[in-house]
C-alpha cells in the first residue's frame, strides 16, 4: 500500500461543523472510498491555522480518478464546500505533501 499525505484548508470558525459532518459520514461514502482503494484514512485539524492534515493508504490499483467523478463523491464535495477551500469544480482543494520520514 502507498501512504499518502495531503493538506486542506478549513474556513475559520467551522471546526465543530467539519467534525460533526465527518462524525455523521454517509455509509455509502465510506463504502465508496473503500471500493476505490482507500484504507486507514485519518484527518487532523490544526486550530491555530485551520489547516487539515490527512493521511491515508491507497491499495495497489486504487481508482481515485473514478472516485472523484462518482456522483456520491461530488455530492460530498458539495456538502463540504461551504466550510472549506475548494477547486473551481467544487472538489476539495487538496495539496499533496512529501513524506520525509516514517517509522513503524
Amino acid at each position: 500500500m502507498k501512504r499518502v499525505g495531503f493538506k486542506m484548508k478549513l474556513h475559520p470558525g467551522h471546526a465543530a461543523e467539519y467534525k460533526k459532518r465527518h462524525d455523521e459520514i454517509w455509509p455509502e461514502l465510506s463504502v465508496l472510498l473503500a471500493q476505490h482503494g482507500l484504507r486507514d484514512y485519518t484527518i487532523f485539524h490544526d486550530p491555530e491555522t485551520d489547516i487539515l492534515f490527512a493521511i491515508n493508504h491507497e491499495v495497489a490499483g486504487a481508482r481515485l480518478g473514478d472516485l472523484f467523478a462518482h456522483p456520491i463523491m461530488k455530492k460530498w464535495f458539495a456538502h463540504m464546500g461551504d466550510i472549506m477551500d475548494t477547486n473551481p469544480d467544487g472538489s476539495a482543494l487538496m495539496k499533496p505533501l512529501t513524506e520525509v520520514f516514517h517509522m513503524d
